[in-house]
């Protein structure tokens, strides 16, 4: 595990910390039982809440390789663990002919060798060779296929994949996984008992006002208070889509090269579009409603 070893949930905290990432008690549970136990970990909650932060911050303190598994509908076996260079393969078929070698199991054992194959994340997961177990995130798990997930059960049982013209390939050292949901759909038991699990919610006002002093220094106490506190009073409302940090510190930025100190009616109806992401949302917004909810933010602000 690199050059550290984490021997207290507070030795992982202190080192999320130090990347910026500002995680509380139970999540820093939940990671440092993970590594502890070798056991994949399950983060679900809603969109832009950090989840795929988690990995790229353990890959940084880990100091290893961060490896990446975008899922996605119809994801299936050849865009996640490998498939062949055809291309050269047909190259090489015709060089061997040229040369004068027609053999069907000569042609078949060279073109089917490992160089003609293109590792995709699992496999370059499986057969690591760094000096440490890479980060495996697996991310947006909800938005692949039920199949795949079932296939995804069978290399996390055993770290293992087969390749019917290669073999089997099992990894030196079982990479550490994180699993990331949105729960668009329930993602099956059977691979959650596999997992340690973990949800994620929005950050309170205060860990909030804290990522965001973390990520834009230059921002007045006053205004990041106000940003973190209108925020917080819209996910208090109904909405098709909350904004999530990602998008207040987007606003946060907005707002500071627009010049303003304090919010006001007129620049957040402006700027909505760098915290809303749906038409409907945006409309909802109207004058009364961005009235009220701006001086709701000025009342909690001091609350921060």
């Amino acid at each position: 595990m690199g050059n550290i070893d984490f021997k207290t949930v507070d030795d992982i905290q202190y080192h999320l910390d130090k990347q910026q990432y500002i995680a509380n008690r139970e999540l820093s549970t939940s990671l440092f039982l993970s590594l502890k136990m070798n056991k994949p970990i399950f983060l679900e909650g809603e969109p832009g809440v950090g989840k795929t932060e988690i990995a790229k911050a353990l890959a940084k303190i880990i100091d290893t390789e961060l490896i990446r598994l975008q899922c996605y509908e119809g994801l299936d076996v050849h865009n996640s663990i490998y498939e062949w260079n055809y291309s050269r393969q047909i190259l090489q078929i015709r060089m061997m002919e040229v040369e004068g070698k027609s053999d069907q199991e000569s042609i078949s054992s060279e073109i089917f060798g490992s160089k003609f194959l293109i590792k995709r994340p699992l496999y370059q997961a499986i057969d690591f060779e760094g000096s440490s177990p890479p980060v495996l995130l697996i991310d947006e798990l909800d938005r692949a296929d039920e199949e795949f997930e079932a296939f995804l059960l069978e290399i996390l049982s055993d770290y293992q994949i087969s390749i019917p013209e290669i073999g089997t390939i099992q990894a030196e050292s079982p990479p550490i996984v994180v699993i990331t949901s949105n729960r668009t759909r329930e993602i099956h038991d059977a691979l959650k008992r596999r997992c340690l699990y973990h949800w994620i919610g929005y950050p309170t006002a205060k860990q909030e006002f804290e990522i965001i002093k973390r990520r834009i220094p230059k921002i007045s106490e006053t205004l990041g208070k106000q940003v973190v506190a209108f925020v917080q009073a819209i996910r208090a409302k109904e909405f098709y889509k909350y904004p999530g940090i990602a998008e207040t510190l987007d606003w946060a930025n907005a707002l500071i090269q627009l010049g303003t100190t304090d919010l006001s009616k007129e620049i957040t109806k402006d700027t909505l579009g760098t915290l809303l992401k749906y038409q409907d949302d945006i409309e909802s917004m109207d004058d009364k409603t961005t009235h009220g909810l701006i001086q709701k933010a000025f009342t909690e602000a001091s609350l921060i």
